[in-house]
């Protein structure tokens, strides 16, 4: 049997998992044969000798009739028995064959920004995102999940998926490998965040709780890591109003040799967001032995479990508390280390794989 999988998402961050799930496939299953979609810029080349890839030019969704048009006849051409659509909606409108998606989160839904776009097309691509959402959930044999929180999300906004949903919890890598290295201006004692900027990740309200605690910790730095775009930019100059502002540190991109150092020299990793669909930051920080004070919404208390101290990410005053308790105890701090390197154990990409395998083999024998 021929099941292709579309992985253009495969080189973003949000991405992980399927990059997980082709080197974890390529071990465990030679009895199917493997296309894999990739987009042009991607040089990832399978092991297996089941596995091919072919690359697309069109991105991730569009709305552009032209382009769902040309990616279903690419499709057709692909003859498969099966498609793994790993990005809601990356199916084409026109595509009526077996197919299953991978709904990461209704993010979207709730906090998707206009942004550059003038309102007017932003509130087009809405319309257009949330009918190729419905399509997608409609005519997906399947609906795969990374936790019962979005499980949930998606079996009420979309009453039809009740009964093919599954949750398929992600994991988290192993530390980050090589030797640590200390950054050129190194700060002594400081709280951390990684990841992006966008509005649902709520790190508006972590500088201003970072403000409160400045007064009372005269050393402590924000560390904010991630790679410069037009939110953290915007972020950064809003940051500016605030008396404590060159005490936040916008680190841009850094190699994963100064991440590590980071999170081993953190007092905290601090995770603030409102919404996610799984939340891998919080489970890397807790695998490298960072001490995590976590949103208490959506799924983060699902994955973080008993290895983060949680706080109501829409209360500034709160957030700030709990991140005092944590830096100001050595006590709590090793208790979390330890709970967190024992929730870590929870995830496993293998089982992720081959929960995987056994729902591409029971729709095929359909």
């Amino acid at each position: 049997k021929h099941i292709v999988i579309d992985a253009r998402i495969r080189p973003a961050s949000t991405g992980r998992p399927v990059a997980r799930l082709l080197e974890h496939l390529q071990e465990i299953d030679n009895d199917h044969k493997y296309t894999i979609i990739l987009g042009k810029k991607d040089n990832w080349k399978p092991v297996a000798k089941n596995f091919s890839v072919v690359y697309t030019r069109f991105p991730n969704f569009s709305f552009n009739p032209l382009n769902q048009l040309l990616y279903a006849v690419q499709l057709y051409r692909l003859k498969a028995d099966l498609v793994y659509f790993t990005l809601t909606p990356q199916q084409p409108l026109l595509y009526f064959k077996p197919f299953i998606t991978l709904t990461h989160d209704l993010v979207m839904l709730k906090f998707a920004r206009a942004g550059r776009l003038p309102e007017w097309l932003h509130r087009l691509r809405m319309r257009g995102y949330r009918l190729l959402l419905w399509d997608a959930h409609r005519r997906a044999k399947h609906v795969i999940v990374p936790t019962e929180y979005v499980a949930d999300a998606v079996n009420k906004y979309h009453l039809f998926t009740n009964r093919k949903t599954s949750v398929m919890y992600e994991a988290t890598e192993p530390p980050l490998p090589g030797q640590a290295i200390a950054p050129a201006d190194f700060p002594q004692e400081f709280i951390m965040y990684t990841g992006s900027t966008f509005p649902h990740k709520n790190i508006d309200r972590l500088i201003m709780a970072f403000e409160l605690l400045a007064e009372q910790h005269p050393e402590l730095r924000l560390v904010l890591v991630g790679k410069r775009e037009y939110h953290s930019n915007k972020l950064e100059r809003w940051a500016k109003k605030f008396p404590f502002y060159d005490r936040i540190v916008f680190t841009g991109f850094i190699p994963d040799e100064e991440l590590k150092w980071y999170y081993q020299n953190a007092r905290a990793y601090v995770f603030p967001s409102l919404n996610e669909g799984f939340g891998l930051p919080g489970l890397e920080a807790m695998a490298h032995g960072c001490p995590v004070v976590s949103s208490n919404a959506s799924c983060l208390p699902e994955v973080n479990g008993d290895g983060a101290h949680y706080f109501d990410p829409e209360n500034v005053q709160e957030m700030a508390q709990k991140i005092d308790e944590v830096i100001s105890s050595e006590s709590l701090r090793k208790k979390l280390i330890d709970k967190g390197y024992e929730n870590v154990k929870r995830f496993s990409w293998r089982r992720f794989t081959t929960q995987h395998l056994g729902l591409f083999k029971s729709l095929l024998e359909k």
